[in-house]
């Protein structure tokens, strides 16, 4: 018995072990007493508020920016922040009307809906590579340090998300 035969053999035992009874298929009924019963593990956060925590973060920001910098340097500062967050929430957006319009369309179907979520990530990124690109070739007086600092801050509201959760 080979080294692949030995692990198969293990594992197989191991399967073996576990009972049928172990795992149970829930009905209607049971499952809404479950969501009864723990509402908070079922909710789901409305993913607008993520966009607007991202507005919110980058005009928080862009605030610090203008109270903290110098006389010479506060609108640029400034701008750029501004700047780094609408690269960060407006594709967020985009990708966002994309999925809803899915959901409205009466053609729904898992396939449809898997097509509408690759279409918008690529609308997302395609967008995120637009706006740097256009900013940096028709602004090029933009600060860089806070642009990429608030678009930075603008993706960890993602991570914020699953804390509200």
């Amino acid at each position: 018995m080979n080294f692949v035969n030995k692990k198969q053999a293990i594992s197989n035992s191991e399967w073996d072990e576990i009972d049928e009874d172990s795992f149970k298929t829930l009905s209607k009924e049971e499952m809404d007493s479950l969501r009864k019963a723990k509402p908070h593990s079922f909710a789901s956060i409305n993913s607008w508020w993520i966009v607007l925590s991202q507005v919110a973060i980058t005009l928080l920001i862009a605030a610090a920016c203008y109270v903290f910098s110098g006389r010479a340097d506060k609108s640029v500062y400034t701008y750029s922040a501004l700047v780094g967050g609408l690269i960060g929430f407006l594709p967020s957006a985009l990708f966002l009307m994309r999925i809803e319009a899915a959901k409205k369309s009466v053609k729904s179907s898992p396939g449809g809906f898997l097509a509408a979520l690759v279409s918008g990530e690529f609308i997302k990124i395609l967008a995120t590579i637009a706006l740097f690109i256009g900013f940096a070739l028709k602004q090029p007086d933009l600060n860089w340090i806070p642009l990429l600092v608030t678009y930075l801050a603008t993706l960890k509201c993602y991570l914020l998300a699953w804390f509200w959760k």
